[in-house]
């Protein structure tokens, strides 16, 4: 099995120097470079062997992360692992503590994260003036804004159902009448 268990280990310590990326290049001179990799294991599992179900499920899970694998070599200060990035929304976290003296997530955060976190992680790298604040694209704009106004009002249903579940249902309940009875 040792000379099978080689060629594996040789295998996925090129793909690691391609993904690595030593040269700095883009991302699709390293997804040309790292699927001409893929072709060569993909013709060793074709031939058998004792590793054969370790290499498909290698190429089964390249696969399902195919889209988004090769965005950090075009987007700078992009981290390039998991572990990158949970550091970088781990500091988030961390601040979000801090500021708000909350051992867990505050809810705003919860409610505004998409938004909230981006712009967080964007004004680290510098500040911005107020004309680059302005939305450039107004539908997607709107859009986002009635998400989150939506997400917030489903927020305040819950409340409200908690705090009197017995008066939070008899609105709905002549809501609902008032909506089954003709005009």
């Amino acid at each position: 099995m040792w000379p099978a268990v080689q060629v594996a280990f040789d295998l996925l310590h090129r793909a690691a120097a391609i993904l690595n990326n030593p040269q700095d290049q883009s991302g699709r001179v390293v997804r040309r470079r790292y699927r001409t990799l893929l072709r060569t294991l993909a013709g060793k599992v074709q031939r058998g062997g004792r590793l054969k179900t370790a290499l498909r499920h290698f190429l089964k899970v390249t696969r399902s992360y195919w889209p988004g694998l090769f965005h950090c070599y075009d987007v700078p200060d992009l981290p390039r692992t998991n572990n990158g990035l949970e550091q970088l929304f781990g500091s988030t976290r961390h601040h979000e503590r801090r500021c708000t003296g909350r051992k867990a997530a505050s809810p705003s955060l919860v409610l505004r994260g998409s938004v909230r976190i981006v712009a967080g992680l964007g004004t680290r790298r510098r500040r911005f003036a107020g004309p680059e604040l302005a939305p450039t694209k107004l539908p997607v704009w709107r859009r986002l804004r009635a998400n989150l106004e939506q997400r917030r009002s489903a927020r305040v249903l819950r409340y409200r159902f908690r705090r009197d579940p017995a008066a939070y249902l008899a609105q709905l309940e002549s809501l609902l009448l008032k909506q089954a009875l003709p005009p």
